[in-house]
């Protein structure tokens, strides 16, 4: 068995150890093809990390796609099961423009989703096997935990015009406080609205630290809910013995497809984020499913940094 696991590299390395974790809890091994209708990332691109995807004419005349994402091919060809769940963990390799490069590359990524009636509870499970996924890893990590609807109930309870909206959110993201003042100006914000704003892009810290301030972003009936989720959630984590755990509004999937909680992994030694998911209930609605779903990826080139002796 040494002499097997010695000729492995260190992303299959990685890639093993969390297959045998979520397998151990429970999840199915979910296996596709490598490649998809184009059509699919078409209708979906603004759900993608980039709109180039590599294509190709079948024999049949039709156009594939090697598939730059999984989690819609996931949806697209699971079975609907609105009042019970569907979980399953992938190993699967995407095809990616590298930013740096504008090159595409083959990425490996390791991830899990649990999609159907999808409960708080499935929700503070996710979130706690993203955790241990990341502690299998490394004795040094972080998970940064979000709520959309707390950001865009803000947004659309001050009455943020569609571009305010837009502005705000890129502030949000890139945590420019001075952007985000700016934005509540010119919107006409109250100086209670203006801060509120404010205090978002800047708010960051363990969730113990930051549970007592949530209150305040209750603006509405729809904040409100969203702030009890999402103090109800970060609770049950703490409760359940999660460590480093923190709360950070700059964790931002796209809007049109996610909701409720988002989240990122952070590893010591890695400078980029190793892991990411969240709820993304509208993403099955635009897809014709009546499921809700939650899942998150790991991505395992970014690990083996940390890993002596092998770089990808």
């Amino acid at each position: 068995m040494a002499d097997l696991l010695s000729v492995l590299t260190a992303t299959e390395k990685i890639s093993l150890s969390l297959r045998a974790l979520y397998a151990e809890k429970g999840y199915g091994q979910y296996k596709m093809s490598k490649f998809e209708e184009y059509d699919l990332y078409a209708k979906n691109k603004e759900f993608l990390t980039s709109d180039s995807v590599i294509t190709f004419t079948d024999t049949d005349g039709r156009l594939l796609a090697l598939k730059p994402d999984v989690t819609l091919s996931i949806i697209k060809n699971t079975k609907e099961s609105p009042e019970g769940k569907t979980k399953v963990y992938y190993n699967e390799n995407v095809y990616r423009l590298h930013k740096g490069t504008g090159a595409f590359r083959e990425l490996a990524q390791v991830g899990v989703e649990t999609m159907g009636d999808v409960t708080e509870k499935d929700v503070v499970e996710t979130l706690l096997l993203a955790k241990e996924s990341l502690n299998l890893l490394s004795d040094a990590t972080v998970l940064e935990v979000s709520h959309l609807d707390v950001v865009t109930g803000l947004a659309e309870a001050y009455g943020l015009s569609a571009q305010g909206k837009k502005e705000f959110f890129l502030a949000l993201a890139d945590k420019n406080e001075q952007a985000a003042r700016s934005v509540a100006e010119a919107e006409g914000l109250t100086p209670e609205q203006t801060e509120n704003l404010a205090l978002l892009t800047t708010l960051y810290g363990k969730a113990e630290q930051i549970l007592p301030l949530l209150s305040r972003f209750g603006a509405d009936e729809k904040t409100k809910t969203a702030v009890q989720e999402f103090s109800a959630v970060l609770t049950a984590l703490l409760n359940a013995g999660a460590e480093n755990v923190y709360v950070d509004f700059s964790v931002l999937n796209h809007q049109n497809y996610y909701n409720g909680i988002a989240f990122k992994g952070f590893v010591k030694g890695v400078p980029t984020g190793v892991l990411s998911g969240g709820q993304y209930d509208r993403l099955m609605q635009k897809m014709k499913k009546r499921s809700k779903g939650i899942g998150f990826a790991v991505y395992p080139d970014e690990l083996v940094k940390i890993y002596a002796g092998e770089r990808k």
